[in-house]
C-alpha cells in the first residue's frame, strides 16, 4: 500500500494564523480610512461654523478687507471690489469684541428680532407639545375606523411641505383677521402634526399590559397618561422638542409672507436682510443666533439620540 502523507497541523496551523493577522490588518486599515473620510466631512460640516465664530472676532476693516470682493456694494447695488479675491480667514490679526458691543447695547433692534424668535419659538413649542400629547394618547390609546381616518389625514399634512399650505395659512389668516400680528405665526404652530405623529408612534411602542394592568389597580385615564404614558415617553418629548425648536427657530417664509410688519420679524429673517454697510455684524449677530439651539442640543442629546434610537421607552 502506498503511504498517505497526511497534512503538518503545525502548517495549517500557522496558516490560519496568517490569514487571521492578514483580516486584522485589513479591518484596522478600512477602520482607519474610515475614521479619516468621516474627519474630512465634519471638519467641511463644521467650516462654516468655526468661520463665523472666529470671523465674529474681526474688525469691520479687516472683514471689509478679506471679504469685501463678496459683500462690499454701492448704494445703486454695483459691486465695489476692495480685494480681487477672497480670503477666508480663521484667525484674526487683532481680537475686537467691537461687534458684540454694537450688537448688544448700541443697535438694539437686533436684540429686538432674538427676542422676536424667542417669543414665537416658545409658545409654539409649549403648546405643540401640549397638544401633542393629548391627541397622541388618543391616538394610541383607542382604536377605530374614525381614528384611523384622522390619523391618516395627519400623516397626509405632515409630509406636505410648508410651502405648500402657506397659501391657504394665509388666506384663513386674512379671513380671521390675524395677518400683520404674532398670531399669524403661532395658531398654525399650534396645530402642526408633526409632534401629534411622532408621539404617537412612541406612546404605541408602550405595551398595552402595562395600561391595562394600571387599570385594574384602579388608575384612572388621566392617572394612565400623566404616570405611566408621560414619563416613559420622556425622551420622546425632548427630542420632539429640540427638532420642534430648531424648525421654527429657524423659520422665515411664515414671516415673511404673513408679516409685512419689519418689526415683528425675527431674527433669522432679519440676518437675510442685513445691508453691506452692517455686514461686519452679522457674523457676531449669527453667533448669538446661534447660542439658543446649540445650547438646547446641548442639553439633551443623549435624549434626542435615544428617542430617535428607539422611538420610545419600551419596546413593544
Amino acid at each position: 500500500m502506498p503511504h498517505l502523507r497526511l497534512p503538518d497541523p503545525d502548517k495549517r496551523f500557522k496558516t490560519a494564523i496568517r490569514k487571521a493577522h492578514r483580516k486584522k490588518r485589513i479591518s484596522k486599515l478600512g477602520i482607519v480610512i474610515g475614521t479619516l473620510i468621516a474627519a474630512v466631512f465634519a471638519f467641511l460640516f463644521l467650516l462654516p461654523t468655526v468661520l463665523t465664530i472666529t470671523n465674529s472676532f474681526m474688525s469691520s476693516s479687516e472683514i471689509s478687507a478679506n471679504y469685501g470682493a463678496v459683500f462690499q456694494t454701492t448704494e445703486s447695488g454695483g459691486k465695489v471690489f476692495i480685494a480681487k479675491t477672497v480670503n477666508l480667514k480663521f484667525i484674526p490679526d487683532i481680537v475686537s469684541f467691537s461687534q458684540y458691543y454694537t450688537v448688544l447695547f448700541k443697535s438694539p433692534e437686533y436684540l429686538l428680532k432674538f427676542w422676536n424668535s424667542m417669543i414665537y419659538v416658545v409658545p409654539i413649542l409649549g403648546f405643540q407639545l401640549m397638544i401633542a400629547m393629548l391627541a397622541s394618547y388618543g391616538f394610541a390609546r383607542y382604536q377605530g375606523k374614525v381614528r384611523e381616518i384622522i390619523f391618516f389625514i395627519y400623516i397626509v399634512l405632515m409630509l406636505m411641505p410648508y410651502q405648500v399650505t402657506l397659501v391657504p395659512n394665509y388666506l384663513v389668516s386674512s379671513k380671521l383677521g390675524i395677518l400683520d400680528t404674532r398670531w399669524a405665526i403661532w395658531l398654525p404652530g399650534f396645530f402642526s402634526p408633526f409632534a401629534v405623529y411622532l408621539l404617537t408612534k412612541f406612546i404605541r411602542r408602550i405595551p398595552t399590559e402595562v395600561m391595562e394592568a394600571a387599570s385594574i389597580d384602579g388608575a384612572g385615564e388621566w392617572q394612565i397618561f400623566s404616570r405611566i404614558c408621560m414619563p416613559l415617553c420622556k425622551s420622546g418629548l425632548i427630542s420632539i422638542a429640540i427638532l420642534v425648536f430648531i424648525d421654527y427657530w429657524n423659520m422665515v417664509e411664515q414671516p415673511l409672507i404673513l408679516l409685512s410688519n419689519d418689526e415683528l420679524h425675527p431674527l433669522s429673517v432679519f440676518l437675510s436682510k442685513i445691508n453691506a454697510g452692517e455686514i461686519s455684524l452679522a457674523f457676531a449677530v449669527a453667533v448669538i443666533y446661534l447660542v439658543p439651539p446649540l445650547l438646547i442640543f446641548l442639553y439633551g442629546e443623549e435624549y434626542l439620540v435615544e428617542g430617535i434610537s428607539y422611538q420610545g421607552g419600551l419596546k413593544g
